[in-house]
């Protein structure tokens, strides 16, 4: 159980695990090629999804909003620990991006509401020494991206999704969003944003999935 004590639904699926994990060792998905994302919208061996798979390793956190805790911390001047009233009360931020799944689907033009990276980093200040940022999330999953990829005006952390509360399924009620990234990097349930000197290899990097996930090079696997 997590530290909060969050309840949480379903069991982890081993098997789902282990055939990802396959699909990294086979390379599953490559094609070989790569794109420029200023002008290729859709990465290399996407194709379009009008719906939102849910995608997840089986569990899913229940965070009430009693619940809700975010810390943010590690080499900043500003540490904060924030109920979800508080998290609220930051400056937000709406605007629209596509999104792009290692599994090989990708969805455009999404509506979200959140905070911005940028904004955070404005209230925490992270030592010029930061060079990576760790996401943790209610459940113990981890994924790690590099600072500058994190500083980038598109990345927020959402509760809204086409002006709906992001559901449980999709990570509610916090989640990540990194769209420039494959969105395994995009942390559900986000519980802690960890600004760190070195890098901590997150839980699909430790399987097998490359560190970086950028779409348009086609960075699924190590």
């Amino acid at each position: 159980m997590p530290e909060d004590d969050v309840p949480i639904t379903g069991k982890i699926r081993d098997k789902l695990i282990e055939r990802k994990q396959d699909w990294a060792r086979q390379g599953r998905l490559l094609t070989g090629t790569t794109a420029d994302p200023d002008h290729d919208r859709l990465p290399p061996g996407q194709r379009l999804v009008k719906d939102w798979p849910v995608l997840d390793l089986g569990a899913q956190p229940d965070v009430t909003e009693a619940k809700f805790r975010l810390d943010v911390d590690g080499a900043v001047q500003n540490r904060l620990s924030l109920r979800l009233d508080e998290f609220m009360a930051l400056p937000q931020t709406e605007q629209a991006s596509d999104m792009h799944c290692v599994t090989q689907w990708s969805r455009y033009d999404n509506h979200w509401k959140g905070v911005s990276a940028q904004a955070l980093l404005r209230i925490v200040q992270p030592s010029s020494e930061v060079n990576h940022v760790i996401f943790t999330a209610h459940d113990g999953y981890t994924s790690n991206i590099r600072l500058d990829q994190f500083d980038q005006p598109d990345v927020l952390l959402v509760h809204q999704w086409e002006g709906r509360t992001i559901s449980r399924e999709h990570g509610g009620p916090v989640r990540m969003l990194v769209p420039r990234l494959y969105l395994w990097k995009s942390a559900k349930w986000l519980r802690r944003i960890h600004f760190t000197i070195s890098d901590h290899p997150g839980f699909w990097e430790r399987r097998g999935y490359h560190n970086n996930g950028d779409p348009w090079l086609e960075e699924r696997y190590d």
